[in-house]
């Protein structure tokens, strides 16, 4: 949460004198050799400086403008943390009179404030200036735990197909952290790939409702289709999404849907496998509400 604190600037409301002289404030970029460290964020480059980056590494806004005196004070104190901390997170400065958009879409009623984003979203924050040990506290609960660290590198593992490593470090991300998302669902993932299905579906229990831990049981429950000897045509069509030939299935669920009301279940069941972002997802969607209404 944000909270409010005593070193602060007002920006509303009040008629406050700009000290066009004072340059101290002025943000030099950091860089180390692979990823820079403090940056400039403008109304323009916002979404790709501390949305996007966001989604790679903790990023640290930090509101200030140049009249404001508790900003001379914190600015500095960001900046050498974030050159101590060597990349770690990025430290983004967005002066509040340059790009008033991006400052105004953050309601910012005091200055300096520092907003915290990880994977995209606003996580954590505070206003005013606050002492560098503080800053430090503040910096370390942004950073990746050691199971969050496990599961990152475990799933670089599972993408280079070494599913044995890539087992091992969630296994050892969990026991770490069993609450990690990342490492149940990884593990479970792997469960289901290589043929545990009663493991994958106990270990994606704890995280349910979840995206992709629901993908993972739709796709469980759709290879299980295969086994099915019963005739007719969900039979016949469920038969097909199991063998992964999705449109010749979805079409027969369609057909089958006036006699059988579980081809409908059967459809969202496919759905959930090929995820939203799949065309034929929308368009079945569309076939379906058609046919329902």
């Amino acid at each position: 949460m944000i909270g409010a604190r005593d070193a602060a600037c007002g920006s509303s409301g009040e008629t406050i004198r700009r000290e066009a002289d004072y340059s101290g404030v002025e943000m030099q970029e950091q860089v180390t050799e692979s990823e820079p460290v403090v940056v400039e964020a403008t109304d323009q480059n916002f979404l790709e400086t501390v949305i996007e980056e966001s989604r790679k590494r903790p990023v640290v806004v930090d509101l200030w403008a140049s009249w404001c005196g508790p900003c001379r004070t914190l600015g500095p104190i960001l900046e050498r943390v974030a050159g101590e901390r060597g990349g770690a997170f990025l430290l983004a400065k967005l002066d509040v009179d340059a790009n008033p958009y991006t400052a105004g879409q953050f309601g910012v009623q005091s200055i300096p404030t520092v907003v915290a984003f990880r994977d995209g979203q606003p996580i954590d924050g505070f206003v005013g200036a606050i002492p560098e040990p503080m800053v430090n506290e503040f910096v370390d609960k942004l950073m990746p735990t050691e199971a969050e660290l496990e599961a990152e590198e475990a799933l670089e593992e599972e993408l280079e197909g070494h599913l044995d490593d890539a087992e091992r470090k969630y296994r050892e991300a969990l026991e770490v952290d069993p609450t990690n998302r990342d490492a149940r669902v990884g593990l479970a993932r792997i469960y289901a790939e290589t043929g545990r299905e009663d493991q994958a579906r106990e270990t994606l229990a704890p995280v349910l409702p979840d995206p992709e831990a629901e993908r993972i049981l739709a796709m469980l429950e759709v290879r299980d289709w295969a086994k099915m000897t019963e005739p007719g045509t969900l039979a016949s069509a469920k038969r097909l999404a199991a063998q992964g030939r999705w449109r010749e299935a979805l079409d027969a669920m369609l057909g089958a849907l006036p006699d059988d009301p579980d081809a409908r279940q059967a459809m969202l069941e496919v759905f959930t496998v090929l995820g939203e972002d799949d065309e034929m997802v929308a368009e079945y969607r569309r076939k379906l509400a058609a046919a329902l209404f």
